[in-house]
C-alpha cells in the first residue's frame, strides 16, 4: 500500500498527470478558498487587537515557518536554545506537540536527547506554558517552537524558516498546496532563515531572496543549511559519516520533506540502494518494524540502514534484521549573516 502522504505530495506538485489528478487539484483549490479566508480573518483580528494577546515576563523568541513540515525547525529550535544557554540562560522550548497525546513527540524526543539540559513543555496553551515555565522552572528566556501562526502568545522575534528546495508549498494554501499563510505574512518577521541552501543553485537562492524581500523588508536574510553531524544509535553511540561513505545504504524516514533526507544521503557520498517513506510524525507499530525486517532483509548483505533521529527516537531499537540501525543527527550551521542573527538574538535578552 503506498503511503498516503506521497501520493498527497505527488498530486499538489504536479508530478501526478492525468484528468483525474487535474480535477483533484481543481477540488482542493476550492477547499482552499475558505482557509484563505478564516486566516485572513484571524490575521487581521490580531493586527488591529480585536484578538487578546498573553505577554510573557521573560523574552519569547518565536521559530516558525509558513509551510506544513519540512523546513527544518527542529534543529533551528536547538540553536536557538543552544545559544542561549551557551550565554548561561536558563531556557525553555514550548510547542504544540502535535502527535503527543500518549507522550513526547518525535521533535520533543530529538530535543530532549541533544539538548538534555533544557525542558520541553508541550501543550495546546502554550500561554500557560509560558507561565509555567517562568514561575516553576525560572526560565529566563523561552523559545516557542512552530509558533508562527500561534498569535495568542506575544513574541519579541519572529524567526522565520524557509526551505529553499521548495520555498512556497507548490505556490497554493492548504489544501491544494502546503502555504499555512500567504508569503505576504513575512512582513510579520524579525528574521528570514533560508535552510538547505546548498541543495539549490545560487541564482535560484538569489532569485527566493528578492521574493522575499518584497514582503519581508529591512529584516536579516540568514542562511543555513543542514549538516550532518554524526551517526548515532538509540543508546547514543555515534560514528563518523565518512565510515559511509561509498557503501551501499537503505534508507527510510518518516518526516515532511522525505527528498530533502535523501539529498543530504547522496551529498554524504553513500550509495542509495533502496529508500522506503512513511507519512510525517509517523507512529511506528510493531506491524512496521516487522515490515522494515522483510524489507531490510531484501538488501545487499553489506548495505547499511540509515534513517533521520526523528524516526529513531521513536524506534527506540537498535538492529533491524539482525543489521544495526543509525541515524543521522542534523545541526543548523548559519552561511551568512551569522554576526547579524547572533545581535538579534542577544539583543533580545538585553535590550
Amino acid at each position: 500500500m503506498s503511503d498516503p502522504t506521497a501520493r498527497y505530495l505527488d498530486l499538489v506538485s504536479g508530478r501526478a498527470r492525468g484528468v483525474g489528478a487535474t480535477l483533484q487539484r481543481a477540488a482542493l483549490r476550492v477547499a482552499s478558498w475558505p482557509y484563505r479566508g478564516v486566516v485572513a480573518i484571524r490575521n487581521a483580528s490580531y493586527d488591529r487587537g480585536g484578538k487578546s494577546v498573553f505577554r510573557s515576563s521573560v523574552p519569547v523568541v518565536s521559530v516558525g515557518n509558513l509551510t506544513l513540515g519540512g523546513t527544518g525547525k527542529t534543529p533551528c529550535v536547538e540553536y536557538v536554545a543552544r545559544f542561549f544557554r551557551e550565554h548561561e540562560l536558563q531556557v525553555a522550548i514550548l510547542s504544540r506537540g502535535y502527535g503527543a497525546a500518549a507522550g513526547p513527540n518525535d521533535e520533543a524526543l530529538v530535543l530532549e536527547q541533544n539538548l538534555p539540559d533544557v525542558p520541553h513543555l508541550q501543550g495546546a496553551d502554550r500561554s500557560a506554558l509560558a507561565a509555567t515555565a517562568v514561575e516553576e522552572l525560572e526560565s529566563e528566556v523561552l523559545v516557542l517552537d512552530d509558533g508562527f501562526q500561534h498569535r495568542r502568545l506575544a513574541r519579541d522575534l519572529d524567526l522565520v524558516l524557509i526551505d529553499a528546495t521548495n520555498p512556497w508549498g507548490y505556490g497554493y494554501l492548504t489544501p491544494r498546496g502546503l502555504l499555512r499563510e500567504p508569503p505576504s505574512a513575512l512582513k510579520r518577521a524579525s528574521a528570514v532563515i533560508f535552510s538547505r541552501c546548498d541543495q539549490v543553485p545560487p541564482d535560484a537562492l538569489a532569485r527566493l531572496k528578492r521574493e522575499v524581500t518584497r514582503y519581508a523588508t529591512n529584516v536579516p536574510l540568514v542562511e543555513s543549511i543542514h549538516r550532518p553531524a554524526a551517526a548515532v544509535n538509540s543508546e547514543g553511540a555515534e560514528r563518523p559519516l565518512d565510515e559511509f561513505r561509498g557503501k551501499a545504504v537503505g534508507a527510510f524516514c518518516g518526516i515532511g520533506n522525505p527528498d530533502a533526507f535523501r539529498r543530504t544521503l547522496e551529498q554524504l557520498g553513500v550509495i542509495v540502494t533502496a529508500f522506503r517513506t512513511f507519512p510525517d510524525h509517523h507512529a511506528y507499530r510493531r506491524a512496521d518494524v516487522e515490515s522494515l525486517e522483510e524489507w531490510c532483509e531484501q538488501l545487499p548483505p553489506a548495505a547499511v540502514i540509515l534513517t533521520t533521529q526523528k524516526d529513531l527516537v521513536k524506534l527506540r531499537i537498535q538492529t533491524l534484521a539482525g543489521r544495526a540501525l543509525w541515524a543521522v543527527r542534523i545541526g543548523l550551521a548559519i552561511q551568512s549573516e551569522e554576526k547579524s542573527f547572533h545581535n538579534l538574538l542577544q539583543n533580545v535578552v538585553t535590550g
